[in-house]
């Protein structure tokens, strides 16, 4: 196999997928896209023959067939160093962050799925929701770089990670503090983020509802 295949799900809706996808751009590996559509008859078995794990996105290799987002990514960074800070302290607490996103903040993801279609508009959130947006926006405080634009100082994995949820920000409309911002306007101004929501938005296939 010449070129890595990244099994990916709708771009509209697949956060997980558009996390990897960033990271392979961004590392300057070259590989094909093969879209694996959700919310059909056929999504599960398609899934399930494709990915032991079950879930997409998959990325195959001369290698086979291996899962999970942040599996892929760090496959990405054995690669491409670089997509990681330099500093080591630095570059624990973005694999923290990472993997707090990785497994937290779900009753976000559970009320606001990611709908890059979607025309911002706010509703009532839970008591889980509103905990999550406050610890998301304390974690961005705390780590963010002053040594530049980035969570990090230059773009990283954990910008990926979080691209997704400046998504859900944004189509749910929910206020952030000047900060958290300012951060969520430079991740969807990414040039990357930007090709991918172009395809998200010219995508005819069935959402969930759908």
């Amino acid at each position: 196999m010449d070129r890595p295949v990244l099994h990916i799900g709708n771009k509209r809706y697949s956060s997980w997928s558009l996390r990897v996808w960033l990271v392979l751009r961004k590392a300057g590996i070259e590989f094909d896209e093969a879209l694996v559509p959700l919310y059909t008859p056929q999504t599960r078995q398609a899934v399930s023959d494709l990915s032991p794990g079950g879930s997409v996105p998959a990325l195959t290799t001369q290698h086979g067939t291996f899962w999970d987002s942040l599996a892929i990514a760090e496959w990405a960074a054995e690669r491409e160093p670089g997509l990681w800070p330099d500093h080591e302290g630095q570059r624990a607490l973005a694999r923290a962050a990472v993997c707090r996103m990785h497994a937290g903040f779900t009753a976000l993801r559970g009320q606001c799925g990611m709908d890059i279609g979607r025309t911002p508009q706010a509703i009532a959130l839970n008591a889980g929701t509103r905990a999550d947006i406050a610890a998301i926006q304390a974690l961005w405080n705390d780590v963010g770089s002053v040594d530049g634009p980035w969570l990090f100082g230059r773009w990283s994995i954990a910008d990926a990670f979080f691209t997704p949820v400046a998504v859900r920000f944004h189509t749910f409309d929910i206020p952030l503090h000047a900060g958290a911002q300012d951060y969520c306007d430079k991740l969807l101004a990414d040039e990357d983020y930007a090709a991918w929501r172009s395809a998200a938005l010219a995508e005819t296939l069935p959402g969930p509802t759908g």
